[in-house]
């Protein structure tokens, strides 16, 4: 299984891996002992769409060597998308899984195997326990279900989980196209979410992360509501003995400040929010859609770092879109170094079939764009280092989660303020723990991206190798 894209793709990869271990299929880690493989494909923007293909055209490309994987599954976004233009172009796929899918993958790899003349197998959503038919549609397919606790899945994270509580988004920002096919919004209920979060708990997942594609809104559905995801994790906390539990992704308008309140009262609940924000300027806000303005922006940070003061603050920011200026990029740049953001991505805008920001005019020159993004990463880099900075000195909780990719002589962990994948590494230099222990690190250099610590406590736990410098550190509270 090749995952591409975000986290929520991530968990349809694991349904998929749970459905096919569950059925007998031995699940390896090495493309070049694999019989099948499935790339599971995103669809957001341009770059997104371009490593998909390239993923596709790579192992399309192993199936003709000597030893290479006979059979090629494409699954998740793409296909609904694009499944009738990559039927066509790529005929070295042998079946399709769209987001409805996923429990039927093991339908479409048997069917591909069993079709010794070549042609494709695609099934979607069982109807009447029938598969859809093998055909591909010039046009896009939205996604209805929710795959809940009942769905077995096989997690690729050791020492964190992904707890998808919402599938579809009813945003009507003009840059997207992803409710196109993921569908309206629609949340699990919290006794499936707390059902599938125990069975984590008993795992030893030592982190939970809650996702959708607009989790503040999370069981306006259900009638739970403006309060619904205060109310998750309350029962989170309550179900569960997972030492942290954060959300991903808020969105402005929805944003419940209960959960900065939980956030500034509960340490399990930890003090860290992503809140894309997309822009500043209101000429760029109103054309793409989105709710608020840079005022009511700073003043929502401004309040979660009042209500919890160890809040870690992330956003993501697109330029380029049509229309911008040289003073709306001005004014985005004059925002974030007042919002002072601890970590911030940026994107260039990628016009997407069938949305309405695809349609306006006056288009931004690509090469424009990129200087202004450019200018965005620059902007924010010092912002970084100094809030990095502030923290040398300070000794935090860390979770440990192995050994660094680069080099055995280091291990990587993250601090609280810090979500998986996404915002830089905590390098430990000095010390030894194993990956999901919790350790008292001293943090001693800070980069732009990167944080460096050792290892200071706990004392005398089986396991954990504290350095030899760490006594140094006792004088210093552990937050």
């Amino acid at each position: 299984m090749i995952s591409l894209g975000c986290p929520k793709n991530l968990v349809d990869s694991e349904v998929m891996l749970g459905t096919l271990r569950g059925e007998g299929h031995e699940i390896v880690s090495d493309i070049d002992q694999a019989d099948t493989v499935i790339v599971n494909t995103c669809a957001f923007i341009d770059p997104a769409k371009e490593e998909s293909i390239d993923t596709i055209l790579d192992v399309a490309r192993r199936k003709q060597m000597d030893g290479g994987p006979s059979k090629l599954i494409v699954a998740g976004c793409m296909v609904n998308r694009y499944a009738e233009a990559l039927a066509e172009e790529i005929p070295e796929i042998d079946g399709f899984v769209d987001l409805d899918g996923l429990r039927e993958v093991g339908r479409v790899i048997d069917g591909a195997r069993a079709r010794s003349g070549g042609g494709l197998v695609t099934i979607g959503a069982p109807d009447g326990g029938r598969p859809a038919p093998p055909t591909f549609r010039s046009d896009q397919i939205a996604s209805e279900r929710v795959f809940d606790h009942e769905s077995p899945r096989l997690r690729i994270t050791p020492t964190h989980a992904y707890l998808k509580v919402a599938e579809g988004c009813n945003n009507p920002c003009t840059f997207c196209a992803i409710p196109q096919w993921r569908g309206r919004f629609r949340s699990r209920t919290i006794e499936s979410l707390v059902e599938e979060a125990r069975r984590f708990a008993d795992e030893g997942v030592q982190e939970l992360n809650l996702i959708a594609q607009d989790t503040t809104r999370y069981g306006e559905d259900l009638d739970y509501g403006r309060h619904g995801l205060v109310k998750l994790v309350e029962a989170l906390l309550a179900a569960t003995d997972v030492p942290w539990i954060r959300f991903l992704y808020a969105y402005p308008t929805t944003l419940d400040e209960e959960l900065l309140v939980l956030m500034g009262q509960e340490p399990r609940f930890v003090s860290y929010l992503d809140m894309p924000l997309q822009h500043s300027h209101p000429d760029m806000l109103r054309a793409m859609r989105r709710g608020g303005r840079a005022p009511r922006y700073l003043r929502q940070l401004a309040r979660a770092r009042e209500l919890a003061p160890d809040v870690f603050l992330r956003s993501t920011f697109i330029v380029g879109f049509p229309g911008e200026t040289e003073e709306h990029a001005d004014h985005l740049i004059d925002f974030i170094e007042e919002a002072q953001f601890d970590h911030l991505g940026g994107f260039v805008y990628s016009p997407e079939d069938g949305t309405p920001g695809a349609a306006l005019p006056n288009r931004v020159p690509a090469g424009v764009a990129q200087r202004r993004h450019a200018r965005l990463l620059e902007a924010q880099r010092p912002i970084a280092h100094a809030r990095r900075q502030a923290l040398v000195g300070r000794v935090l909780p860390v979770l440990v989660e192995g050994v660094c990719r680069e080099t055995e002589h280091l291990l990587e962990g993250r601090h609280h303020g810090m979500a998986p994948e996404i915002d830089g590494r905590l390098l430990i230099n000095d010390g030894v723990a194993p990956p999901g222990r919790f350790v008292e690190l001293e943090i001693t250099e800070a980069h732009a991206d990167d944080l460096v610590g050792r290892i200071v406590g706990p004392r005398d736990v089986p396991g954990i190798v504290r350095s030899p410098d760490a006594d140094l550190a006792a004088a210093h509270d552990v937050r």
